[in-house]
């Protein structure tokens, strides 16, 4: 390993269609739930399935390929990095949020494929 990096890799399904917006500067932005899920044994023998639920965020060209291209259920690959943000609710309590910023996305279980 010559450098560490912040760099996440991902493969699972959409939970809700992307929230997608258009901001003043003509930017897209696409917000996103995607659940990745692990199947193991316990220490009993028992099949155990783990879901895990991942807040991606997308922007530009990958945001409108999010957008356009994809609904809840649908399977994709993410590559991206973890960004940690903070704010203030409307309650003024400070509120910390890690999401995974999207830069790299391939729609997976169906004939059309799209990598940015």
């Amino acid at each position: 390993m010559n450098t560490l990096r912040n760099k996440v890799q991902l493969i699972g399904r959409l939970g809700a269609k992307a929230d997608f917006k258009e901001l003043e500067n003509g930017n897209a932005l696409a917000r996103i739930s995607l659940a990745t899920n692990e199947v193991y044994k316990n220490g009993k023998g028992e099949r155990v399935e783990d879901t895990t639920w991942h807040q991606l965020v997308a922007w530009g060209k990958v945001a409108e390929i999010v957008h356009k291209f994809t609904d809840k259920g649908s399977e994709i690959a993410i590559e991206g990095k973890l960004i940690n943000r903070t704010y203030t609710n409307k309650e003024g309590v400070k509120k910390y949020v890690t999401e995974v910023q999207v830069n790299d996305l391939v729609l997976l279980g169906e004939k059309n494929k799209v990598s940015q």
